[in-house]
């Protein structure tokens, strides 16, 4: 389910609670809506609002702050290929098949970040790296260096394109952590039940229920942005490639 069918469907279920709420205060009988009880709903109601805008409040947090770091990620996955591609040719002409085997291997790189983010292998591993980079690695690694300069250059070209490896690794691993279904759950119900608390004892009107309505859109608001943050490489909130197809233009022939 998409990012904006789950907010709108967390704002109906607020909006369902406070309906809920002025139904229960139609049929609830009289001595059951005293002022100890609006005591205890509107206590109650404020521990777990509290409770909720802390949750919310880490949610955006935590998310927002992952998100910096997988785009800080991308920017230093493209200053490494910049980087190589500059060793390889200060390396010589014989790393000529190796520097363009790294700009082919580079449209694929996109493509399973901001493509299929989820490629799987037949034994079903969430990650496998292309061949395309297996192809620049080995390339690499028939280079034959004939002085120390060569061999300096090849070892460290070796320790870049690792890098590069581990870096996707870990770009796919903290991309695909999301947020818990439970807890995001749990998080709708306590509004939920916030809002069944909000019309409980009030009488509402056409001034209230449209407060009610952008309260709801705004709570869904915070949730969208939760989800959005945790889906860093799709939505509408994607970190742009821009950096990886910037380094694809400044890789020289």
């Amino acid at each position: 389910m998409s990012t904006v069918a789950i907010s709108v469907c967390a704002a109906l279920l607020m909006l369902g609670g406070a309906c809920a709420g002025i139904l229960l205060r139609r049929h609830l009988p009289k001595h059951h809506l005293n002022d100890h009880a609006k005591d205890v709903v509107r206590l109650g109601s404020g521990l777990v609002a509290t409770i909720t805008a802390l949750v919310l409040g880490l949610l955006i947090t935590s998310a927002k702050n992952t998100y910096d770091l997988q785009r800080q990620e991308v920017r230093q996955i493209a200053e490494k290929l910049v980087l190589m591609d500059n060793q390889l040719k200060r390396y010589g002409p014989e790393a000529r098949q190796a520097r363009e085997l790294q700009r082919q291997a580079i449209p694929a790189l996109i493509g399973r970040i901001w493509g299929q983010r989820a490629v799987q292998s037949p034994t079903g591993a969430p990650y496998q790296p292309g061949l395309e980079g297996d192809l620049v690695f080995a390339a690499i690694e028939a280079l034959a260096p004939q002085n120390d300069v060569q061999r300096n250059l090849k070892f460290r070209a070796l320790a870049t394109t690792s890098a590069i490896t581990e870096a996707r690794v870990l770009l796919f691993e903290e991309a695909d952590a999301g947020l818990p279904p439970a807890l995001l759950a749990v998080v709708i119900f306590w509004l939920t039940m916030l809002f069944a608390g909000f019309t409980l004892f009030s009488p509402i009107n056409a001034t209230s229920a449209t407060v009610l309505a952008i309260i709801a859109l705004s709570a869904s608001g915070a949730i969208f942005l939760i989800l959005e943050l945790n889906n860093p490489f799709g939505g509408l909130l994607q970190i742009p490639s821009t950096p990886i197809r910037d380094a694809l233009g400044v890789l020289g022939p």
